[in-house]
Formats: C-alpha cells, sequence, structure tokens
C-alpha cells in the first residue's frame, strides 16, 4: 500500500468502522471520516468532520480536501419491515443521489479512485442449484435497495467514463463479524440460550463474508493497479447451508446445537401463511457467489478462514455478555 489520504463514509457503521481500524494501522494513510457524532467511537488519528445526513445537497469540499481515495460505505440499507411510504423514493436520495453528489465532487478535486460499496442485491435474491453469482453476469434487483444500489452503480461508470476517475465497484454477500447484529446475532442468541430450532434438515447453500475479509479486499481494491473500473464480488469463498452454519456457530459458543429436521417445505408454507416469505427464502434458499475473479485479478484470497472468523464472531458474542 502506498501512501494515501482516504476519505472513508459510513464511518460509525459495522463495515465502516472496522475498515478505518484497519486503515489508521497503515503508514501514511491519513483519513478522514464524515459522522454524525464524535461518540461514534472513531480511532485516535482520524480526522472527523460532522455530517447530518446524507444527500444530494451535502457539501464535501472539506473533506475531500487532499483525499486520494474515497471509499463511500454510508447507505440506505436493507431494511425487513419498510417505514417509508414511498421506499424506492427514500432508497434513491440516498444510495443514488448522496453517492452521485459525493462522487461528482470528487471528480472534481481530483480523487483518484472511488470504491463503492454496493450489495450482492444487484445480482439478485438468490441462485439456483448448482449456480453462482458471477461479477459480469447481467444485473437483476428486485427490492427497492438492489435496484437504487444499481443505478447508483451505473451513474457512477457514466461519470467515470466522463472524468476519468477510477471506479470499483464491490458487491459483498451478508457481512458477519465480531459485533454483527440483525438475524445473525439472534441466531447466536438462540444457539446460546439451547432453545430447539426447526432448521436440522436445510440443505441450501450459501456465501457469506467474515468482516474482515471485506475489509481486506477493500484495502487490495482502493491500491491495486488491475482493480480500476472492475466489478468484484465479496466472499469467504466457503460456502454452507442454514444448517451446517448453525451447528459451526454452536461448536465455537460452546453450546450444542438442538436443530430439529422439520420439512423446509412444511416451514416455507407456514412462512408464506404468515407473510413472511422473505425471511424464508433468506433462511432457506440458496445465494452463491464466485469470487475467481478477484484471485485471477489481484491475487486476492480470503486471509481469514470461515472457521476462523465464525470463532472471533462467537467470542465476541461471549464476551459481551460478560461486560
Amino acid at each position: 500500500m502506498t501512501h494515501k489520504t482516504f476519505l472513508v463514509t459510513g464511518g460509525s457503521g459495522f463495515l465502516g468502522s472496522a475498515l478505518i481500524k484497519r486503515l489508521v494501522q497503515l503508514p501514511g494513510c491519513p483519513v478522514v471520516a464524515p459522522v454524525r457524532t464524535l461518540a461514534a467511537g472513531l480511532p485516535s488519528g482520524v480526522r472527523w468532520l460532522p455530517l447530518s445526513s446524507l444527500n444530494g445537497a451535502n457539501d464535501w469540499r472539506e473533506a475531500l480536501t487532499g483525499a486520494e481515495v474515497v471509499v463511500h460505505a454510508a447507505a440506505r440499507v436493507h431494511v425487513m419491515k419498510e417505514s417509508s411510504l414511498d421506499p424506492m423514493a427514500a432508497f434513491r436520495k440516498v444510495n443514488v443521489e448522496a453517492t452521485l453528489n459525493l462522487a461528482r465532487q470528487a471528480a472534481a478535486a481530483g480523487v483518484k479512485r472511488f470504491v463503492f460499496i454496493s450489495s450482492i442485491k444487484v445480482n439478485g435474491e438468490g441462485t439456483a442449484p448448482g449456480t453462482v453469482y458471477r461479477a459480469d453476469d447481467v444485473p437483476a434487483p428486485i427490492d427497492p435497495y438492489g435496484i437504487s444500489k444499481l443505478e447508483a452503480e451505473q451513474d457512477l461508470k457514466a461519470l467515470a467514463a466522463d472524468t476519468g476517475m477510477e471506479l470499483v465497484i464491490i458487491r459483498p454477500v451478508l457481512v458477519y463479524g465480531p459485533g454483527v447484529k440483525a438475524n445473525f446475532l439472534s441466531m447466536m442468541r438462540w444457539l446460546y440460550r439451547g432453545i430447539p430450532l426447526p432448521f436440522g434438515a436445510v440443505h441450501n447453500r450459501r456465501s457469506l463474508v467474515a468482516l474482515d475479509n471485506l475489509v481486506d479486499l477493500i484495502v487490495t481494491c482502493s491500491d491495486h493497479p488491475a482493480a480500476a473500473n472492475q466489478v468484484f464480488l465479496a466472499s469467504d469463498g466457503e460456502d454452507l447451508s442454514t444448517t451446517q452454519l448453525l451447528r459451526k456457530l454452536a461448536v465455537a459458543l460452546g453450546k450444542p446445537a438442538r436443530l430439529l429436521p422439520i420439512p423446509v417445505w412444511l416451514m416455507s408454507g407456514v412462512a408464506a401463511l404468515l407473510g413472511q416469505r422473505t425471511l424464508s427464502d433468506r433462511i432457506f434458499g440458496s445465494l452463491q457467489v464466485d469470487i475467481s475473479k478477484n484471485r485471477q485479478l489481484l491475487g486476492w484470497v480470503p486471509p481469514v478462514t470461515l472457521d476462523k472468523a465464525l470463532s472471533l464472531t462467537a467470542q465476541h458474542f461471549l464476551d459481551s455478555r460478560k461486560s
């Protein structure tokens, strides 16, 4: 890594905070982080700038002064229970308009490379058995979040072509790691409490990406010459079923996995009757990605194994219960 000044958005989030912690350890790589409040817990040495909200009218001039690489990780993320009356407009406001506003100002300020953290939802919602998503597949997003991310990607590509600013797009699958929230945290809580779960006969295949692996890929893409103007998918390169994931997590937590072999067709039917088809698809459906492009172009392989990453995630969960 050559000396570079970074602007990182989303610095108080799960991914952004981990990325900043990694960047400040690199020699000669100052970091600027626009966040809502200093309570975000940024490490020492990071230049903090206030950012009340993310929209198409933000003035980024101060934040972009001297910046050579922008990593745009801030976004309106996918939510299971949507509260907006117009989800598409809400996603476009943040994920498209705000992103393009930042990118235009970055290009005008002379930023060399813009790394955009997109989503695997640009590819689609799931893969059929025996198939995988690849970085250069034709996109097929379905929900407003995935559509907004694709629209941002398309606008960024046009801007990069017009200005010469290098663009790197990274589409992660589900990210997990120490401090993970949402459904992954719920799974650990269920296993820790010894709650019997009806997931003992789920034979899907899903790709995951450890937080440390995603951060490492971002750092690689921020500097590698071959990453310029490319799209990459991010995963651990090890796929597993929901049943296998729960068993591995149970081992990492030091708890027995009480998994009941309830047929998937039965659980899917019940979920559909309860209006939980989306959640059902996440638990029982497959979503696999091929990261061979990362290896071929960048020489990049995930530095942390899935088992090690699950162990670190579980240990953080156990430690948090002691404090």
